[in-house]
């Protein structure tokens, strides 16, 4: 588990309280959540250990957005308690046999507020949406039902460690065996071919690098000279670049060039690497040292391209880029990791009427494992 983060100062240091201590409105909460997002994303501006803190806890909430996970992580440092391991609100935990014990305050993370609408083709030709409840207009052709997001709400949560009750079994990994890892290399490959791309592994290098995304040829390199862990681990970063960096990526060419390795786009495709590796249980801290070292100065660069691509118009602040590359690294990362999926939860209860099947070492919340071997971890629980 990463060390805890150093927890900003204010406004982040009072967001707790603030949430705690009175009724807000819907809009204060949002707003209040925010500001502590910011503060977050400002402090790993600041310090790359930071950004690799917010990757580590990605890796084990992988199935929540990056701003949540930020939000949750920083609330619970704050209270000076572990890492969220397993969230879900008060309702969901009941339906899996658990209650919040008394006295836990909730976690707070941003949801979107939806409304149902139907579509309907206008005899002119044009689309328009309607209340599911409304009457289409005379002439026009119903085109279904859709939902959309109409603003945002704070959702309350908590961690299974706020929680009591029937024992939950959790699949957890200490790490790929070498038999695993194979495996790891057919779904990172998958995932390519989902996206029209060809693998190849080959002795021929271009540049210096260890591996190569070809978007005219929609081809993949990896260097045949990696053993099977390492090719896995530049498959998924050379992924990074395939979801996020493609010719008609706009966000993606401000960032930097994939083909010149250099750039944020280089930190976001290894971002993304790290996060579906450390997902799997391998740690590839060192490895992409080199590249999250250089997160602020390319937050930086990215920011100064904003300023020159955009005259006339503000540039786009670095807390603002670092909101964007959090929300890319882990919006592809998932698209990763609901393909490969690694033991764990991802952060998430599974509907309580779900059974899930639980393979190789399990972890038991609120149970302490009978005696004999071990069979994973415990998480935290009475």
């Amino acid at each position: 588990m990463a060390a805890a983060p150093e927890v900003p100062s204010s406004p982040t240091t009072g967001l707790n309280s603030a949430l705690e201590t009175r009724r807000m409105a819907p809009e204060e909460r949002v707003a209040a959540l925010m500001d502590g997002l910011h503060s977050i994303l400002e402090k790993a501006v600041e310090s790359p250990s930071h950004w690799q803190v917010l990757l580590d806890a990605s890796a084990s909430l992988w199935r929540y957005s990056g701003g949540n996970v930020a939000l949750l992580m920083m609330q619970m440092a704050q209270r000076g308690t572990d890492e969220p391991t397993l969230v879900a609100g008060y309702k969901e935990w009941e339906r899996h046999g658990r209650t919040v014990l008394r006295g836990e305050h909730a976690l707070w993370v941003i949801a979107p507020r939806t409304a149902r609408v139907r579509q309907v083709l206008l005899p002119d030709g044009t689309r328009h949406r309607v209340p599911v409840d409304d009457k289409a207009p005379k002439g026009a052709v119903d085109e279904g039902k859709k939902t959309l997001i109409i603003g945002w709400r704070g959702q309350a949560v908590f961690d299974v460690s706020q929680t009591e009750g029937a024992p939950l079994l959790v699949p957890r990994s200490a790490g790929l065996t070498p038999v695993e890892v194979p495996r790891l290399w057919e779904s990172l490959a998958g995932v390519a071919r989902a996206h029209g791309f060809s693998v190849h592994v080959t002795d021929s290098q271009f540049g210096l690098t260890s591996g190569f995304t070809d978007f005219a040829k929609h081809r993949v390199q990896v260097g045949g000279w990696l053993n099977s862990e390492e090719r896995a681990a530049v498959l998924a970063h050379e992924l990074g670049h395939v979801l996020l960096h493609g010719p008609n990526d706009n966000v993606g060419k401000l960032y930097g060039s994939s083909v010149d390795h250099r750039g944020l786009a280089e930190v976001e495709a290894e971002s993304v690497a790290y996060t579906v590796l450390k997902a799997h249980g391998i740690d590839r801290g060192p490895q992409s040292a080199s590249y999250l070292s250089g997160w602020a100065d390319a937050v930086i660069e990215a920011e100064q391209s904003a300023a020159g691509a955009t005259p006339g118009k503000p540039p786009a602040s670095r807390v603002d880029i670092a909101k964007s590359v959090l929300g890319r690294v882990t919006s592809a990362s998932k698209e990763i990791l609901e393909a490969t999926d690694p033991p764990g939860l991802g952060g998430k209860v599974p509907p309580a009427e779900a059974s899930a099947q639980v393979e190789g070492q399990e972890t038991y919340a609120g149970l302490t494992p009978a005696e004999g071997p071990p069979r994973g971890l415990e998480i935290s629980g009475p």
